[in-house]
């Protein structure tokens, strides 16, 4: 005698050419997924009218004529202003000029803020304050910081030259109104400005590394550069990607502090892409040519952090 399951357990059977009868979405069940879009809908609004609205508005206008005027008349252009932007020179060199800013201010945030989380992370004396002073470049405005180097580099009365005088090195440097200073000189200003968000996030990573893992290395014989690579780099790793690729969409997207510190000269020399962009949009008033620009920017971007992600994940993959 066969026995029989229990109800909650009861398979029943379909014929094969009939459906299977989809579950029933009972009361409560609607109204929890009711009070659960609600509680997400707060969160959710800020993301659609700031961010997912205005992406699809550019992409719409970057199809268009689009001019900033008091009564617009937009035309559907097709695909006229991204074949015009290939022909456009001066926003390849900007497009040129970002790359080099973004992957140099990027690798340079990187070394500067693990030698200083290294140091933060080790048994030093006052490591509050030295933790506070560290954050000070995060918690100024980018204008405010932009001013502060733009003293610091007067080729006049600049605290710089003043040193460099001092030192009996030439005192009167234009530093950012030399064709080839000028994008260095910005270069440590944005190195300057990034690290402390950079460091914060290594210093957390290192406070995670245990200890035994160092103990352990050490008792091989390992010395210092030998446990930094072998203990803590592989340890850092994820968050070193993470950061890195952070780094260079915020670096690539500068725009206020390169505008206060140069607005783009001497000559085009420090004119990235998101500058010369606002140009376009502002000055010159072509919002859809400006849009195009915004649209090959991203992609871009985001063809350039998939390929350096695929890389990262494929080596962990074979490691």
């Amino acid at each position: 005698m066969t026995q029989s399951l229990p109800a909650t357990l009861e398979v029943v059977a379909h014929p094969p050419g009939q459906k299977k009868r989809r579950k029933r979405i009972t009361g409560i069940e609607r109204s929890r997924r009711r009070e659960a879009i609600l509680l997400v809908m707060p969160s959710l609004l800020p993301i659609i009218v700031l961010s997912i609205a205005p992406l699809v508005m550019g992409i719409a206008l970057a199809f268009t004529d689009a001019r900033l005027v008091r009564n617009p008349e937009y035309n559907f252009v097709g695909m006229d202003n991204f074949v015009r932007l290939l022909d456009n020179g001066f926003f390849w060199d900007s497009f040129r000029i970002g790359m080099v800013w973004a992957v140099s201010v990027t690798v340079l945030q990187l070394a500067a803020s693990m030698g200083l989380a290294l140091l933060l992370n080790s048994n030093m004396k006052m490591q509050g304050l030295t933790r506070l002073l560290a954050l000070i470049p995060w918690a100024m405005p980018p204008v405010v910081v932009a001013i502060m180097w733009r003293m610091i580099y007067s080729p006049n009365a600049g605290p710089l030259n003043a040193f460099l005088g001092a030192v009996g090195l030439p005192d009167d440097i234009n530093w950012l109104g030399d064709f080839s200073l000028a994008l260095p000189a910005v270069i440590v200003v944005g190195v300057w400005v990034g690290m402390p968000q950079t460091t914060v996030t290594l210093l957390a990573g290192l406070q995670q590394v245990p200890s035994e893992l160092y103990e352990a290395a050490a008792v091989d014989g390992a010395g210092a550069w030998r446990r930094f690579t072998t203990v803590t780099l592989p340890s850092l790793r994820p968050i070193i990607v993470s950061i890195t690729s952070l780094n260079f969409i915020w670096n690539f997207n500068s725009f206020s502090l390169i505008y206060v510190l140069t607005e783009g000269g001497p000559g085009g020399k420090t004119m990235l892409p998101m500058l010369f962009t606002y140009i376009e949009a502002f000055k010159n008033r072509n919002i859809g040519y400006a849009a195009a620009m915004g649209v090959v920017l991203v992609i871009v971007v985001v063809l350039l952090l998939a390929l350096f992600l695929r890389a990262q994940f494929r080596e962990d993959k074979e490691k």
